[in-house]
């Protein structure tokens, strides 16, 4: 990761905050880019985590033993100074002093409970102080994820003190994933805990027709303290272990014999590791020293209740999403925020996972549950020898046209034995195709957007059209553009297009409540939405991450 000079936009913001508050930092793309899961701010390069690894800096001794958090930690960094290119230096001083907490009160606040529970060591390194200033420089992308934690971030937290870890691995999901369990990356890791597809079954993560665990609440956070916690027990040590976690403990185990070999010290600083690796820990150190000290940094963080935000709900028959979203008095929106793993438009009994809403519902919910006649307008069909896409559209009262709508089969897509088919339900009347569609539209409808992570290749045949071919493949113009990167509708005869499936929707997920925002940080919205627009094109390359 290279540090940009003064003379770029992100720099100047963090420049001018660290002459104005005496707290920033070059400002360097990180924290919050997904590149630990699923963002990466516009104008940002991408990190190539296959690269060869980058041996540590080298460290003065007086460097090696500055104080953590609190600091009054002085670094230098080398710069540009306006438009005439003269080289100079940055000094930024980070004055944090400690907070006081008080131990014999439960917190109404689930900040300071996060704060209570921090164990992990702290480091001080010039990276923290980038990162700090990245974070501080994108008010409202960091707003917007603290208010998207807030549906969450109770759970995260008493599950990890069911199990005496570190709270700060509470604030993993902020690196990872801005805390969207919908997030998406090219390596295709997936929820808030950005788990790949092979190593989410490792830790029984059920990823198939129906719906994904690694965008499950509950499921997705259950393997990955799972997992942290078996390597952390494999290296002794929370630095490694979060090395680990992002760069895969086999790279991990080499890198530490590796130095072992050459009589050199083995801890995380020591190591030589990828860029994106080098960077992943000083992100949750900066973040964590945002929230331990919000004060200092000129940031006041919304008060979240130190209390469930939801409660989960057993049920016995399958439910439309629609349905479930009405008797918990929820907006699609809001009902997808909490139940984020379920690929289809009906959620089926016998996935056995329960449905989550808002605390205090949790009885108005049984009850339409109990008292609902028809609480599922759709079912499962699986194909049998010699069945067509016309007879099983009788057979169900619908149309070959609405049957392969559904299925995202294309026009003239054919079925196979054994293929399960989402069928309308005898009797269940006009159903509306438009929450159904395998690719919905962009509205409430994306909302059901699937989650198959299947790639095709489509040729180019005679008369084709980017249009037909959208179509015929249940993938959108706008995506069939981006994965082959076309610039316009041209394409050729002949050309070979890949159709990967319509991939999870990175939607804004709803705060628990109207919150406060984060006040007293300068930053530009524009930077923000950069940012934002980053979180959509995730450029995560750690194919190997936690493999």
């Amino acid at each position: 990761m290279r540090p940009f000079g003064i003379d770029h936009p992100l720099s100047r913001g963090a420049f001018a905050l660290g002459v104005l508050l005496a707290l920033g930092g070059c400002a360097t793309p990180g924290a919050f880019d997904g590149r630990g899961g699923a963002s990466d701010p516009a104008g940002t390069p991408p990190v190539d985590a296959s690269a060869a690894p980058v041996a540590p800096a080298a460290r003065s001794e007086a460097a090696a033993t500055q104080p953590s958090n609190p600091a009054a930690a002085r670094y230098v960094f080398p710069g540009t100074f306006g438009s005439s290119g003269t080289v100079g230096s940055i000094v930024v001083t980070n004055p944090v002093a400690p907070r006081t907490l008080d131990l014999t009160q439960r917190p109404d606040d689930i900040w300071d409970r996060v704060r209570t529970g921090f164990a992990i060591p702290n480091i001080d390194t010039p990276l923290v102080a980038e990162q700090q200033a990245w974070y501080l420089s994108h008010p409202d992308y960091l707003r917007r994820a603290v208010d998207r934690s807030s549906l969450y971030l109770f759970h995260v937290v008493q599950e990890l003190n069911k199990r005496g870890m570190p709270t700060e691995l509470a604030l993993l999901p902020f690196v990872e994933s801005a805390y969207n369990p919908m997030a998406y990356s090219r390596a295709h890791a997936s929820g808030m805990w950005q788990f790949i597809p092979g190593t989410g079954k490792t830790y029984n993560l059920k990823q198939d027709w129906w719906r994904d665990e690694r965008r499950d609440v509950l499921a997705s956070t259950d393997a990955a303290l799972n997992y942290l916690q078996t390597i952390y027990e494999m290296h002794g040590d929370w630095h490694l272990a979060l090395a680990s976690y992002n760069w895969g403990e086999g790279s991990v185990k080499r890198a530490i014999e590796r130095n072992q070999a050459a009589g050199l010290p083995t801890d995380y600083l020591s190591l030589a590791m990828p860029d994106e690796t080098r960077n992943y820990v000083p992100k949750l150190q900066a973040l964590k020293n945002i929230i331990a000290n919000p004060q200092a940094f000129g940031v006041t963080l919304p008060k979240i209740d130190n209390e469930p935000y939801f409660v989960a709900v057993e049920r016995t028959r399958d439910i439309d999403v629609r349905t479930a979203a009405r008797l918990a008095n929820m907006t699609l929106e809001d009902f997808r925020a909490l139940n984020p793993s379920f690929n289809r438009p009906v959620i089926r009994a016998s996935t056995g996972t329960p449905l989550l809403v808002p605390a205090g519902r949790e009885d108005e919910f049984r009850n339409g549950l109990a008292n609902e006649g028809q609480l599922a307008t759709w079912q499962a069909h699986t194909v049998a020898r010699k069945e067509t896409v016309e007879g099983i559209a009788a057979r169900y009262g619908m149309t070959a046209a609405a049957l392969r709508e559904v299925n995202g089969l294309g026009a003239k897509g054919h079925v196979r034995p054994g293929q399960g088919l989402l069928v309308q339900k005898k009797g269940a009347g006009d159903v509306n195709l438009r929450f159904a569609s395998f690719n919905p539209p962009t509205d409430d409808g994306a909302l059901l957007t699937t989650a198959i992570q299947t790639s095709a290749i489509y040729q180019v045949k005679r008369g084709d059209t980017l249009a037909s071919i959208s179509r015929a493949t249940g993938v959108s113009i706008e995506q069939l553009r981006t994965v082959n990167h076309l610039k316009g509708n041209q394409i050729a005869l002949g050309q070979k297009l890949q159709v990967s499936r319509a991939t999870p929707p990175t939607s804004a997920v709803k705060s628990r409540k109207l919150v406060a925002p984060v006040r007293g940080i300068s930053g530009k919205s524009s930077a923000a939405r950069a940012a934002d627009a980053g979180s959509r094109s995730q450029t995560r390359q750690a194919a190997a991450k936690r493999q």
